[in-house]
């Protein structure tokens, strides 16, 4: 990672596509968030790849790569989903899913074959992808009364943070997204003034 706050994904699906000895090799990267987008993600590309022998895959999740796991779905263990992962990998990605598609081509191609061929699909889909930048962002809340309005806003104005919902009545709510780096210092910004309530909610 970049730096403590950001981390690199891809925006969209991407493919490529490398051959050996008669096998196709498809390499397709796709955004996750999370573990059930995987299955489900998984399971579109088994669908749409029905005929194939193997989909063997790996994911990264999480700004601090907190999940990640591999699958050779049928080939020589350590063959498939762990060099796909080692792709993800040396490419500092994050929030990923790589699935192999493979249709089979008559002739084996032993262990460093296989290596080299699910290393090389995993790349061609990476290479074909949109790489971006993104921050940890955390989520807030702070409840004020009416009266203070101009002042909160003020703050938040001033700390270039996303208001994501607000209401405003005689008790005033406001869910505010920063970038984890800043989130102490608007956070102590408003708590500054005791007839505020601010409180974290999660990670965005």
């Amino acid at each position: 990672m970049l730096f403590e706050d950001t981390y690199k994904t891809v925006t969209s699906r991407s493919e490529g596509i490398y051959k050996d000895k008669g096998s196709k090799f498809i390499g397709i990267a796709l955004p996750v968030r999370t573990e059930e987008e995987v299955k489900k993600r998984l399971n579109e590309i088994k669908t749409e790849y029905h005929d194939a022998r193997h989909h063997c895959y790996a994911f990264m999740l999480g700004a601090t790569k907190s999940a990640s796991r591999y699958n050779d779905d049928g080939e020589p263990s350590g063959t498939a989903g762990r060099p796909i992962l080692g792709q993800i990998n040396s490419k500092d990605l994050t929030d990923i899913l790589i699935v192999v598609v493979r249709y089979f081509g008559g002739t084996k191609l032993g262990v460093r074959g296989l290596i080299n061929a699910y290393k090389s699909s995993a790349l061609e889909a990476i290479t074909a992808s949109r790489i971006i930048i993104k921050t940890v962002d955390e989520i807030y809340v702070v409840q004020f009364d009416y009266p203070m309005m101009n002042q909160v806003m003020q703050i938040i104005k001033d700390s270039n943070v996303k208001i994501i919902s607000q209401d405003f009545d005689l008790k005033c709510r406001l869910e505010y997204l920063v970038r984890k780096s800043l989130a102490d210092h608007v956070f102590n910004r408003l708590i500054k003034n005791k007839e505020l309530e601010v409180s974290y909610i999660r990670n965005a």
